[in-house]
């Protein structure tokens, strides 16, 4: 069994030939982890800074916000679960992989 062990995250996903870990985005081909999400994201704002959890970080300013499908850590009221909880093939995604 050709395994791959992740460390992107404290999980350590040993993933199987062919298999995704926990997160749903990482993947194991032919021995070799990848990301079914590098260059795709699915969702892409520009957000007032106080709609982020930063205290008092330039006040009025804009925050550039970008995410991709898939997250291991399944949080309850998640205010992202849409995308979170989801494949890469389960969400609209862009194309910025150059």
């Amino acid at each position: 069994m050709n395994l791959v062990e992740c460390h992107l995250c404290p999980r350590h996903c040993r993933i199987p030939e062919d298999g995704r870990g926990n997160c749903r985005v990482r993947t194991n081909v032919g021995g070799k982890l990848y990301s079914l999400v590098y260059g795709k994201p699915c969702a892409v704002h520009v957000d007032p800074i106080e709609k982020k959890p930063v205290f008092h970080l330039l006040p009025g300013t804009k925050s550039f916000s970008i995410a991709t499908a898939g997250c291991n850590l399944h949080c309850r009221y998640c205010q992202n679960w849409e995308i979170s909880q989801r494949a890469p093939e389960e969400t609209e995604n862009l194309d910025y992989a150059a």
